[in-house]
């Protein structure tokens, strides 16, 4: 077999030869200068841990950070196909403003010259970093901080060093799936009492109901086990980075007072220690929030089981990391794809809250201590924020394409749903949607699941109109279509 194969290789070079000196002289001079197309990839991380002090939030009040447990990071990709670049930057952090993302994508234009629409910068959602909000607090506008400045630079930064590191390398894609860490965490109930919202009103749906409660009845939407991934190599098998997706909240678990990337953090890390070599240049983890605005890891049928501090994180992410690490050994790496990307601003506007809404919240609230802050005072302060707030925001949409992969940004805590219909109906052999890219605008549900109520659907803690989802899925698909006839 192998003389062979070296016979039927050297008759084939031999033919080629003959039939390019059989070419008219300009024919063969494209030929012999024909460039040969090169696909390089580079990876780097920044460390974004926020001083001590700074507010941690994510829940209901923020507080200050005492320890670091794991340090955060901007985990950045930068991919070449010779004619067009893209970025990719993933932070551990709860969610980025728009305005510090139009900051650091200004600067990664001057130094890398990689335009807007072709960086996606998104946040992982970790409930136990620090907070990237400005003095007012509001998600549409800030004023600007240090650690914002920071924040910035550090992304461009990251983005800067991985493009001094391209070099030709393979790119590869595919997915696995891990079920057992996904469940809606939004049910039907029989109890009422659960159901009751801090406006004076009753829901149909309660956003995590007690675990092995008698009242379930049946969740209230559909999960997506799915984890998608991107891998990238040298060329001489070098590791270079990869880049997952898994539809899954945050994990928590985390002691008051501590900094963590939850089990996002955990992932990178174990997915390095797997693929690591002794070279000079890191192998980088990455991974991505994908739809998971009404999914997390409790399955609520069964009672919950109190665990010591990081252990779920810690398992989860093992076994995301497990499946990507199996699922890796099948896939085909390609030496060269096509690289674009598209994005828009798609206007939405901000919901207001009725005078009845406002006078039914002051009145609660007067009648109760100022500390602890109540629910119904915590959303007194959020709706008068909107209330003084602009008519509307533009959220910017995004869609990165990789050869015949796609990648979706919704700068939202998006409803899975939202990421299901992408993947139903995107013209792509396969895509995912990274959720909290390109801005922070809090959930973003469907037109049914506003209808039933629940925390995620409040206003306050929903800003933008309640239709929102079917105009964001159009403007996604479409661009989904051009960039597929483009190539």
């Amino acid at each position: 077999m192998p003389a062979i194969s070296r016979t039927s290789g050297l008759r084939s070079v031999c033919f080629a030869a003959l039939l390019i000196l059989s070419l008219p002289a300009t024919a063969q001079e494209a030929a012999a200068t024909a460039p040969t197309k090169i696909f390089r990839a580079g990876a780097s991380t920044s460390n974004i841990t926020p001083p001590l002090g700074e507010n941690i939030i994510g829940g209901w009040e923020p507080f200050p950070a005492k320890n670091i447990h794991d340090e955060l990071h901007a985990r950045c990709l930068v991919l070449d196909d010779g004619k067009s670049k893209i970025a990719i930057v993933i932070c551990d952090l709860l969610g980025i403003p728009r305005e510090v993302i139009d900051a650091a994508k200004v600067r990664i234009n001057d130094t890398v010259g990689i335009p807007d629409s072709h960086v996606m910068i998104a946040a992982t959602h970790t409930h136990s970093g620090t907070t990237t909000r400005g003095p007012n607090g509001v998600m549409w506008k800030d004023d600007g901080t240090e650690y914002q400045t920071f924040l910035a630079t550090r992304i461009a930064d990251g983005v800067q060093r991985a493009a001094n590191r391209l070099e030709p390398a393979v790119i590869g894609w595919g997915r696995a799936e891990e079920p057992s860490e996904v469940f809606n965490r939004r049910w039907e109930v029989t109890d009422e009492a659960l159901l009751k919202n801090p406006f004076g009103g009753t829901d149909q749906v309660r956003m995590n109901p007690p675990a092995g409660s008698g009242s379930l009845v049946r969740p209230a939407g559909p999960v997506d086990p799915e984890i998608g991934f991107v891998s990238v190599k040298s060329t001489a098998g070098r590791p270079i980075a990869m880049l997952a997706n898994y539809s899954l909240h945050y994990v928590g678990g985390v002691p008051n007072g501590d900094v963590s990337a939850d089990y996002f953090g955990y992932f990178c890390r174990n997915i390095e220690q797997r693929f690591s070599s002794d070279d000079d240049l890191p192998f980088v983890g990455m991974l991505t929030n994908g739809t998971s605005g009404d999914i997390n890891n409790i399955n609520f049928r069964e009672p919950g089981v109190r665990r010591a501090s990081y252990e779920k994180m810690k398992a989860v992410a093992n076994k995301v990391a497990d499946r990507v690490y199996e699922a890796h050994r099948n896939i085909e790496f390609q030496s060269w794809v096509s690289l674009d990307a598209l994005s828009m601003d798609v206007p939405l506007t901000l919901r207001k809250p009725t005078p009845e809404t406002l006078q039914y919240l002051s009145q609660v609230t007067a009648a109760q201590p100022a500390e602890p802050r109540s629910k119904e005072r915590i959303y007194l302060e959020r709706l008068t924020k909107l209330k003084e707030g602009p008519e509307s925001i533009d959220a910017r949409l995004q869609v990165l394409k990789i050869g015949d992969l796609s990648i979706s940004g919704i700068p939202f805590e998006t409803f899975v749903e939202i990421g299901l219909e992408l993947k139903s109906r995107t013209p792509f052999s396969q895509t995912f949607t990274v959720e909290l890219a390109n801005g922070w605008y809090g959930y973003l549900p469907t037109p049914e699941q506003h209808a039933r109520g629940g925390y995620e659907t409040w206003i306050g803690t929903n800003f933008v109109q309640q239709d929102a989802s079917p105009k964001i899925v159009d403007a996604l698909l479409k661009m989904s279509n051009e960039l597929m006839q483009a190539r």
